[in-house]
């Protein structure tokens, strides 16, 4: 499985990104059970920004992006977004997306519970 993240880019606190992840896999079927977005600021460690079950009954948000980021799916183009509203300085990050393919009921927020994980897309917010 392959997950292709894209969206990143740098700019002005107060405006909107959205990032996609589209998940692949040389079978042709993906059958991803939960997914997520987690970032890492420069000298930082990794954090969990939101998780969301596959079947969208689930989600789980980082306090410090509840109510301005929002993630969803298209289950038919196995691809994930991220919808960044009010975005502020302190969101700068690289933004990694993750599928969970094994556990029947994964925990959103931790790293370890997701079998995949993109290659990050960079999000620069100035002020």
């Amino acid at each position: 499985v392959q997950l292709q993240a894209s969206g990143g880019g740098s700019v002005q606190a107060g405006t909107s990104l959205r990032l996609s992840c589209a998940a692949s896999a040389s079978g042709g079927t993906v059958s991803i059970i939960a997914a997520g977005w987690f970032r890492q600021a420069p000298g930082k460690e990794r954090e969990f920004v939101v998780g969301i079950s596959w079947s969208g009954f689930r989600t789980y948000y980082a306090d410090s992006v509840k109510g301005r980021f929002t993630i969803s799916r298209d289950n038919a183009k196995n691809t994930l977004y991220l919808q960044m509203n009010s975005l502020k300085p302190e969101d700068t990050a690289v933004y990694y997306c993750a599928a969970a393919l094994r556990a029947a009921t994964p925990n959103l927020q931790l790293p370890s519970e997701y079998d995949y994980w993109g290659q990050g897309t960079l999000v620069t917010v100035s002020s």
